[in-house]
């Protein structure tokens, strides 16, 4: 399997330093980053919690796909959204304090009870879950 890669440029201080994050694997671009939008308003700025937020979600759709293929069953649709909150570490800093996941998939010939079991399998197998154990993840799933 590939491995991927980014670059961050980085300029000054933490408060009114600033960067740009270049996706160097897919060329797709290159995005500031900066300490206030990371912690208040975004302004048009991505942060680590966004990038995060977007691998963990985008990596837990496929991931659910393929738990369902494994099972005979195909989705209509799979929507996943993250939502990485930052705050204040125990030992002074910030850490990622949570992860919040909201699944939602239209998917026939299965039962509620049997969807929450395989989209609870997929978040246990998903490789992003698994690089992001030490923080809590929770998930709610639901039939759409």
């Amino acid at each position: 399997m590939p491995s991927r890669d980014a670059t961050t440029h980085w300029t000054g201080g933490l408060q009114k330093g600033k960067g740009e994050v270049t996706f160097d694997s897919s060329n797709l671009g290159t995005y500031e980053v900066s300490f206030p939008t990371r912690s208040g308003n975004p302004d048009g700025h991505t942060s680590p919690e966004e990038l995060i937020a977007a691998a963990h979600s985008s990596c837990l759709a496929m991931n659910l796909s393929g738990v369902l293929e494994s099972q005979n069953l195909e989705a209509d649709y799979i929507d996943v959204s993250a939502e990485v909150t930052l705050g204040p570490a125990a030992g002074g800093g910030f850490e990622i304090s949570g992860i919040s996941i909201t699944l939602r998939a239209k998917l026939a010939g299965v039962t509620a009870e049997q969807f929450a079991e395989l989209a609870e399998t997929a978040e246990k197998t998903c490789p992003v879950s698994k690089a992001l154990s030490g923080t809590t993840i929770t998930l709610d799933a639901a039939l759409a």
